[in-house]
């Protein structure tokens, strides 16, 4: 095997499919994919999440190098041959890996690596309201009132992939679902990786994806309903898309 060093060799195909990465299908005696990355932060979170993910033999690619230093910052993956879950069965066959990823404990709140960590799933989640109050100083009042609720918020942080969508849910063509790009990985409640699905899929209830969690407790429709919400500020304060933004806005109280 040749050695991974983070370079595109020639031969290569790009296979790109997000806005802020690119990514090529390397062949070779032992095929990767090499995934170059527009911020390093995300490298660093997306290499600390698969080394996690691999200690608990949890449904996601191996990590076979990485170098969140260089630049650009890299990851090097093993390859998936597999298809994405289609639409219609992607909710049913998220509950799987999911329950084996919110399995697995963090000893803070917040990304793995590359940004601040927090003591608490409360003090991140207010460090997120002040990030999207001062993006966008009109939606102040809102985040103001999605802290209040805050107050009676917290829990045990647990791994989360917080960028579930159609698309990084794969069938292999032998094995189970697998679960892809986790740059965005977190520590934090599990009911906020499922209040973003419900924003993602732009469903008009986000309890519609909360047969994805085995045994929710007594207070799970609130918090999935506030996750919600604070996912619509985000949208509405930080996303590049137009259309993303104003549906955001759209949906705020």
């Amino acid at each position: 095997m040749a050695v991974i060093d983070g370079q595109v060799p020639d031969g290569a195909r790009e296979i790109t499919t997000g806005q802020a990465n690119r990514v090529w299908h390397i062949d070779g005696l032992v095929p990767y994919v090499l995934k170059h990355y527009g911020d390093p932060a995300r490298a660093a979170n997306e290499a600390a999440a698969l080394a996690l993910l691999a200690q608990h033999q949890a449904p996601a690619p191996e990590l076979l190098g990485a170098d969140p230093q260089a630049t650009p910052a890299w990851t090097a993956q093993s390859v998936v041959h597999a298809e994405p879950v289609t639409a219609g069965q992607f909710l049913h066959r998220l509950a799987a890996p999911l329950a084996v990823v919110y399995r697995i404990p963090g000893p803070h709140a917040g990304r793995l690596a590359g940004a601040p960590r927090h003591r608490t799933w409360r003090d991140y989640l207010h460090n997120r309201l002040d990030t999207y109050a001062a993006a966008a100083p009109d939606l102040a009042p809102a985040a103001a009132a999605h802290r209040r609720e805050l107050d009676a918020t917290d829990t045990e942080p647990k791994l989360l992939h917080h960028d579930l969508q159609p698309g990084h849910l794969v069938r292999p063509t032998s094995g189970k679902p697998l679960l892809l790009d986790w740059e965005l990985a977190a520590f934090g409640d599990p009911l906020s990786d499922l209040a973003r699905l419900a924003v993602r899929l732009d469903l008009p209830d986000p309890t519609g994806v909360l047969h994805l969690v085995h045994r929710p407790d007594p207070d799970a429709v609130r918090r999935l309903c506030l996750y919600w919400r604070i996912h619509q500020l985000a949208d509405a304060a930080l996303s590049t898309d137009p259309v993303v933004r104003q549906r955001g806005r759209a949906r705020l109280p």
